[in-house]
């Protein structure tokens, strides 16, 4: 099997960083290598987590840039120094810049806390609970330019029993922690193919992205 990492871009606590590299308890073909973890904040527990596991880690403080462009810019410095195949979203709240997009195109994927189309970007918990949805879930996808519009990859979701902030967040949290490390594994073990705009994954086309049940 040919060697594949992944850089971890997370904001804050890094719960889904941590389910990646609890699969290297797996040591087997859905192990994920996490080459480097990067935050955009100094104090972000995610940066604990890399320590902790002997992961390369770094940080930017985008108040010392002018722009999106120019922070980017600099985290793309810093990040060429490593290597790895796939960029993670793990919790990463911040917009890319197109520049940035365009280097790694096809390259970056993103863990939202919602059943995409519905609810891109933030409060995903509260629009849920003030819409009275009968499911709530997350989902992986490519990014693209817009705002959590790229294809959608893979969803997982539950049927709402309660309409509580914090209960829903719970239950997206465990959710997340199983899809993304197997879209991940998916990924590394080529069973996952995104070409023409046609997605793939065991040779059956999911243009809607598939759904998993956990």
């Amino acid at each position: 099997m040919d060697s594949f990492n992944i850089a971890v871009f997370a904001s804050g606590n890094g719960s889904n960083l941590q389910s990646l590299l609890e699969t290297k308890k797996l040591n087997n073909e859905d192990s994920i290598d996490v080459s480097v973890v990067f935050s955009n904040k100094l104090d972000a527990y995610a940066l604990k987590r890399a320590e902790k596991n002997n992961i390369p880690f770094f940080s930017v403080n985008p108040a010392s840039f002018e722009n999106r462009e120019k922070f980017d810019a600099a985290v793309l410095d810093k990040l060429k120094t490593f290597n790895f195949d796939l960029i993670v979203l793990a919790g990463y709240m911040r917009i890319l810049s197109k520049e940035f997009l365009r280097e790694f195109e096809g390259k970056i994927i993103n863990l939202h806390p919602s059943l995409l189309p519905k609810y891109p970007g933030l409060n995903t918990h509260q629009k849920v609970v003030d819409n009275k949805d009968s499911h709530h879930g997350a989902t992986v996808h490519f990014v693209d330019e817009g705002l959590d519009t790229g294809q959608i990859i893979g969803f997982s979701k539950f049927k709402i029993k309660e309409y509580e902030i914090h209960h829903l967040e719970a239950k997206v949290h465990e959710i997340e922690h199983k899809l993304l490390p197997l879209i991940c594994s998916l990924i590394k073990n080529k069973r996952l193919k995104f070409k023409n705009n046609v997605l793939e994954i065991d040779n059956i086309e999911y243009p809607d992205g598939k759904e998993f049940n956990f």
